[in-house]
């Protein structure tokens, strides 16, 4: 077990060429400042270090609100502050501690799910995460320390075949507009940029449904918690597919 210091002094850490990307990038966003102490033991609890694009955004980022609100990557932002500009008052960004329902304090038997670790969350209820050790088991596509996609048209998973730092910078060079392409509808950055950190977007009809399918513009959409969605995924998923999509994170 290794204690901060070695996961957070390291030669060649992360953080400067992902911050440099975040600067760079074409793409909308706001970015929450970091809770340092909550970044440290984000990181002790993991086990990752900060030489690795998911140590370095859990150091030393309160996470990413990017596209207009449409998605959002989670760090570990500060609670009592509230930073100006978020769309949507989003000051409410869960970090990735909650999202995966880290221990309050440290310890040293816990480990993410086996279904992996919850990275982020778009306004559908599309859920990010990184492939634990055994994704077969968990019936989850891809291999190991892979994202995968759980696509809210579909409602099952789908393997994006890189990994946590390959998936950042192509979401940071506008690889959302091409992903997205049939899931986005004229207006959609108004409604998005509405909502709060803990809100999605309800769509009915849903969109799995050939009616969405057919006319996605024509649907309505409401700001609900983000939570509904997720409860509301995993119930559907059962009823046709009779298949649990398991965990799809804590928000």
């Amino acid at each position: 077990m290794r204690e901060p210091s070695e996961l957070t002094d390291v030669e060649d850490p992360a953080w400067p060429l992902l911050s440099e990307a975040l600067a760079a990038s074409g793409v909308s966003m706001e970015v929450p400042p970091v809770d340092p102490a909550l970044g440290r033991a984000s990181l002790h609890q993991l086990q990752v270090t900060a030489r690795s694009w998911l140590g370095g955004m859990v150091l030393n980022c309160g996470g990413v609100v990017l596209d207009s609100g449409w998605l959002r990557i989670y760090g570990s932002p500060a609670g009592e502050e509230e930073p100006a500009g978020l769309p949507g008052g989003s000051t409410d960004l869960p970090s990735l501690a909650e999202v995966n329902g880290f221990p309050e304090h440290f310890d040293p038997d816990w480990r993410p799910r086996d279904d992996g670790l919850v990275v982020g969350h778009d306004v559908l209820g599309g859920v990010f995460v990184l492939n634990g050790a055994d994704p077969k088991s968990a019936g989850r596509p891809g291999r190991p320390g892979e994202v995968v996609y759980f696509a809210p048209d579909s409602l099952r998973w789908e393997a994006l075949e890189v990994g946590h730092g390959a998936w950042l910078q192509w979401l940071l060079t506008e690889g959302t507009d091409t992903f997205y392409d049939t899931l986005r509808w004229p207006g959609w950055r108004a409604e998005s940029g509405a909502l709060t950190g803990a809100q999605g977007l309800s769509v009915v009809p849903f969109l799995w449904s050939a009616e969405a399918r057919r006319d996605l513009q024509s649907t309505s959409r409401r700001a609900v918690p983000l939570a509904e969605i997720l409860g509301l995924h995993r119930n559907f998923a059962l009823e046709l597919d009779g298949v649990d999509p398991g965990f799809l994170g804590d928000v």
